[in-house]
């Protein structure tokens, strides 16, 4: 789901110690952080259960994984994750994000609140589940330049975004950009952001100065940025940029950000100032690169700090996509050209 820093990460401020996974720490009042285990190598997910009333309301949801499932009946035996559960509320489709979500609603009978294209992303995505390889999706990765063993690989693993989802619920509450949430006696506001996914839903508490930023901001690491198969001319990069802009101008500086990943930190401005001058530092050593025409696989060293394998196909999959996203930035602002050889690999360099 995410890309390491290509440039040594800002100075923060982290003001709490992260939970241990299955644990719970508060970090406002009424504010439960819960980090629940992830078996990758980014091996956990910070949810987030915030009081409402005699109830809660949970963000996020981890992983629909024994490991998880077991942390999560332990946390709902006692304490204040025992009392009930008003309703789920995921920030956007990743499987680390929306993984239980089903088994939530079902469980307590409560509704499923997202927005729109990440719903439906989801469920477009999962009903991949078992599905042989598209042809397109084949011509993608063949455009992009990858080698048989690769395109293999694609073909055996395609179908697997499911396999960790839990069954959706059937029906979802819209969230959407601007809306107002009520939970016990705060309020939150909604604050959509692109580029990582498609419509993917922060929430913004100005009493408490919280913002709940899902993969939007992370303080460590920075999120994949990826064009997929389903719609190869897409420009989630451009979406991005706009996100970033659009958070540093609608929130204070001063809000706490608790984040899906590595730990609630303080400096969102720092940091979004960061993620946006560590893409223009890629995009300006892929401009070098692409003075002599190039392949997507070619600019791997460009635009990663850490070598790409091809044996590794989600680590490939992931700095393909996030690659395509790069090339059609710069191709939408008519930096770059492409043209196809008679394979059908597509080339990519600097117009003159």
């Amino acid at each position: 789901m995410t890309t390491p820093e290509t440039e040594a990460p800002p100075a923060l401020s982290y003001p709490f110690e992260a939970p241990a996974a299955g644990d719970w720490i508060d970090v406002a009042p009424g504010v439960r952080w819960i980090r629940l285990p992830m078996p990758f190598r980014l091996d956990h997910i910070n949810v987030w259960a915030i009081d409402d009333g005699d109830g809660w309301v949970l963000v996020d949801t981890g992983l629909n994984t024994d490991a998880t499932l077991s942390a999560w009946l332990a946390l709902l035996a006692e304490g204040p994750m025992s009392r009930p559960l008003h309703g789920v509320y995921v920030t956007h489709m990743h499987p680390d994000h929306v993984g239980l979500a089903g088994w939530f609603t079902r469980r307590a009978n409560v509704p499923l609140h997202m927005s729109r294209l990440e719903y439906l992303s989801c469920r477009s995505a999962v009903a991949d589940t078992g599905r042989e390889a598209p042809a397109d999706g084949v011509n993608f990765y063949k455009r992009a330049g990858w080698q048989p063993l690769s395109i293999d690989a694609y073909r055996s693993r395609f179908g697997g975004f499911g396999k960790q989802i839990h069954a959706m619920p059937d029906s979802f509450l819209r969230l959407q950009d601007g809306d107002v949430l009520k939970f016990g006696e705060h309020e939150w506001r909604v604050i959509v952001g692109t580029g990582h996914s498609p419509e993917h839903a922060c929430l913004y508490c100005a009493e408490l100065k919280l913002l709940i930023s899902g993969d939007q901001v992370l303080p460590r690491i920075s999120s994949n940025v990826s064009v997929h198969a389903s719609e190869p001319e897409a420009d989630p990069m451009g979406e991005w940029y706009a996100s970033l802009d659009k958070l540093k101008a609608q929130l204070p500086d001063d809000v706490l950000v608790l984040p899906a990943h590595n730990d609630c930190f303080h400096g969102l401005h720092t940091r979004l100032d960061a993620l946006k001058r560590g893409q223009d530092k890629a995009l300006t050593r892929l401009r070098r690169t692409l003075e002599q025409p190039k392949r997507v696989v070619d600019m791997f060293g460009a635009l990663f700090a850490r070598p790409i394998d091809q044996n590794d196909a989600p680590l490939l999959s992931m700095a393909t996509g996030e690659a395509v996203a790069c090339v059609n930035y710069l191709r939408g602002r008519g930096e770059i050209a492409r043209h196809f050889d008679d394979d059908g690999v597509a080339w990519y360099s600097m117009k003159a």
